[in-house]
């Protein structure tokens, strides 16, 4: 897979329009991002459906909280055929800051993501679920034949990863330096010893990257996204980078505030260079092929860049350039 992640922070026309210049690009596969305070993916992921042809479409990553799972499994069976079976979900636990903006605990995530799937997977198969676990579904249903839809679990910590590994179609490793990628994968590889499905999954990277000609505003760029992953990043991979916990906790504090600004503003130089990919298309095209070694495939995710029509085009570049 090479992969590109859109944010519905932009209309949603303007989202389609990305989705097809990626698709002439040669990126196969758009995901688009799920945050309440954005646009709706799902609607996004419609327009970008009929705005192209063959690439995968799914939220990436949807999460099992702020939507019913039996709900959120309808969502992805009707973009998969509105789009010709080109659907794919990507699922995970989502944010548990902005989670908080809405009243919801983010209890129990590796248990409510592997019932998730499990669930979508019944329903998509025409079978009637009843289900009392995490959530609770009686007598649930679909009254419309769905294909077979991939699910790719998006995991940053090792249980989460090892689940991934054995029961997914894929993983999306919430990760863009080597070291926590090469860690990842070897979680992943622990749970494919125990799979219980059929088939490899497909183990992709799914890191932030922002590209332009000019590497400082590429940087500058990095900020907002950086600071979500920063504050919702586990203690053993702050320790890793040498990042102070209670700076990212401060981070995610103004997060769940509503105040951006003092949250981007935040990030550390050792935050953007530990969370991001973010450089001229030199530096790019270097850091994507250190983690091409240790993963099957690699999706660009949010912000791709200050100018987000000129960054796809640079990122196929840089694909290219790094044999991804």
């Amino acid at each position: 897979m090479r992969g590109v992640e859109l944010t519905p922070e932009i209309p949603v026309g303007e989202v389609a329009d990305l989705a097809s210049r990626a698709e002439g690009a040669g990126f196969d596969t758009v995901f688009a991002s799920c945050h309440y305070n954005n646009r709706d993916p799902v609607v996004a992921l419609d327009r970008a459906a009929a705005a192209t042809e063959e690439v995968r479409l799914g939220p990436g990553v949807a999460n099992p909280y702020d939507t019913h799972p039996v709900k959120l499994a309808s969502q992805v069976a009707t973009l998969d055929e509105v789009s010709d079976g080109r659907a794919v979900l990507g699922l995970g636990a989502g944010d548990a800051s902005t989670l908080r903006n809405l009243g919801v605990e983010r209890d129990r995530p590796l248990r409510r993501v592997l019932e998730a799937m499990k669930v979508a997977q019944d329903l998509w198969a025409g079978e009637r679920v009843d289900h009392d676990g995490t959530f609770v579904a009686r007598d649930a249903g679909l009254n419309y034949e769905v294909g077979e839809v991939p699910v790719y679990v998006g995991a940053q910590g090792p249980h989460m990863l090892r689940m991934a590994g054995k029961h997914a179609d894929g993983v999306l490793v919430n990760a863009s330096h080597e070291r926590d990628v090469s860690w990842a994968a070897d979680r992943v590889a622990e749970g494919e010893d125990d799979r219980v499905v059929s088939g490899d999954p497909d183990v992709a990277a799914f890191a932030s990257v922002s590209i332009a000609e000019d590497a400082d505003a590429a940087v500058e760029a990095a900020r907002p996204p950086v600071a979500f992953i920063a504050s919702g990043a586990a203690p053993p991979v702050l320790e890793r980078h040498g990042i102070d916990a209670e700076r990212a906790s401060d981070i995610g504090d103004a997060i769940e505030a509503g105040e951006f600004s003092k949250a981007f503003g935040q990030v550390t130089e050792r935050m953007l260079e530990a969370f991001c990919i973010a450089g001229d298309p030199g530096d790019v095209a270097e850091r994507l092929a250190a983690l091409d070694e240790h993963v099957d495939s690699v999706v660009a995710a949010s912000p791709l860049g200050p100018d987000r029509e000129e960054a796809v085009g640079l990122l196929a570049d840089a694909f290219d350039a790094a044999g991804v």
